[in-house]
């Protein structure tokens, strides 16, 4: 029975995934209200359209994609939405599957199909609009994608065969967006890419990401640039040079290294050594004072064993890296080590993962009360009950530390910079109180 009715003429984006899937939503969002049509994210309220932009990158990020599509698809059939789109990385990866198997969805579309899926939702697609976009994000900071896809050959990684070959965005066009967004009220840029440090091989024959940072750190109003998703090998060096001169650029980089065991590395196919990456963090440290290097890894990959695994806690143990995620392998289809036996049990997987995030909240822990009595510029994000929370240049937002400010007795406000002495420290967090 029909309880509720959809909310007339209003189109609901769903965002799943990853950052780069959030700038295809803002996008999206962006181009539907320059041609004045009523959109809303992830709004409890149902709406007349919903548009799903959904991940296919590991087995529980396409089961919760699925799980999405299929509440959708019910409530469809229930009569609280009459149109459900599916856009995305699961969508352009398995397609044919999808329609076989969820046919009630009205349409699927792939990562490339913007103009396509605008004309189903009455809109047309505007050219003019060069970076602007509805955000999603708090305002003083928005994600920068610098360009689409990927060359590299990893092993495990689906992303080829769902974003394509790697296309670098324009430097002017980056630029544009920048001062755009800086005249929004951004403070903070997050660049990102599947590799950042590819950025201008392809439309200028060279790596071009440190002219590109250079640019950037110019645009008025951008008080922090923030660098996600750097890939080992062929580091372009000229960048730590960059960060290390301009103020506005964090003292931060996050370069997934996924493994620290030769045989690993060489199976993964990632065109780098154990010693090559032991020397590439010694020069980063050495050439960036305090630089904060965040990196992920992969556990249980085919082949993996206790020998390769002690290497790998050794690893993390010798680098205290400033902040470390794992993720379980995922046995993907179409990819290079699909060819190989998935042999490593998953709660081998879960019980190597939680080693290493043992190691890491030991090093987090003693890494932040290091920090007691220091004073750092710390950016606003939110209130939640009591405390004000925050970050430092060295933590980006969702994934990293956050630094909690008592506001019973003390006022700062959403998106603004301040003082902050920190007081006490925890496993993953900081406590402290505005300097002066």
């Amino acid at each position: 029975m029909k309880t509720k009715s959809p909310k007339s003429g209003r189109i609901n984006i769903i965002t799943l995934g990853c950052s780069k899937n959030i700038v295809d939503s803002e996008v999206l969002m962006g181009q539907l209200k320059a041609n004045k049509m009523n959109v809303t994210h992830e709004s409890d309220e149902y709406a007349e359209t919903v548009v799903i932009n959904t991940c296919g990158f590991i087995e529980n990020a396409k089961q919760e994609s699925l799980d999405t599509i299929l509440k959708y698809a019910a409530a469809k059939e229930a009569g609280l939405v009459k149109k459900v789109y599916v856009t995305g990385c699961l969508s352009e990866r398995y397609k044919d599957d999808l329609i076989d198997q969820i046919p009630d969805i009205d349409e699927y579309f792939g990562t490339h199909d913007l103009p396509r899926l605008l004309k189903v939702l009455g809109a047309d697609y505007k050219h003019e609009l060069v970076g602007e976009r509805l955000l999603t994000t708090p305002v003083h900071y928005a994600y920068m994608k610098i360009a689409e896809g990927c060359d590299r050959p990893c092993s495990f990684c689906a992303i080829p065969i769902m974003r394509g070959k790697h296309v670098s965005q324009p430097m002017e066009k980056l630029v544009i967006q920048a001062e755009h967004l800086a005249k929004e009220g951004v403070k903070e840029l997050i660049l990102i890419a599947q590799d950042l440090t590819y950025y201008g091989l392809d439309i200028y024959k060279e790596r071009k990401l440190a002219a590109l940072l250079e640019k950037l750190s110019e645009v008025n109003g951008i008080e922090w640039i923030r660098l996600h998703y750097a890939f080992p090998s062929g580091f372009p060096m000229d960048v730590l040079k960059v960060i290390k001169e301009q103020d506005n650029i964090c003292n931060y980089i996050d370069i997934p290294l996924q493994h620290a065991s030769d045989k690993m590395l060489k199976s993964m196919r990632r065109g780098i050594t154990a010693k090559k990456t032991e020397e590439l963090l010694s020069t980063f440290r050495k050439e960036v004072p305090g630089i904060a290097i965040r990196t992920t890894l992969i556990c249980g990959y085919p082949g993996e064993t206790e020998e390769d695994f002690e290497e790998l806690k050794a690893f993390v143990k010798k680098y205290r890296f400033d902040r470390l995620g794992v993720f379980a392998y995922s046995h993907e289809e179409d990819t290079h080590a699909f060819n190989l036996t998935d042999d490593v049990p998953e709660d081998v997987k879960q019980q190597r993962i939680d080693e290493i995030m043992e190691i890491q909240q030991g090093i987090s822990r003693e890494l932040n009360e290091a920090k007691v009595g220091q004073t750092f510029k710390v950016l606003i994000d939110r209130k939640e009950g009591d405390y004000f929370i925050g970050r430092t240049e060295h933590d980006s937002p969702e994934v990293d530390n956050e630094v909690l400010i008592d506001g019973t007795d003390q006022y700062l406000r959403i998106g603004d910079f301040a003082e902050i002495e920190i007081t006490g420290a925890e496993d993953y967090d900081l406590v402290g109180i505005v300097k002066g």
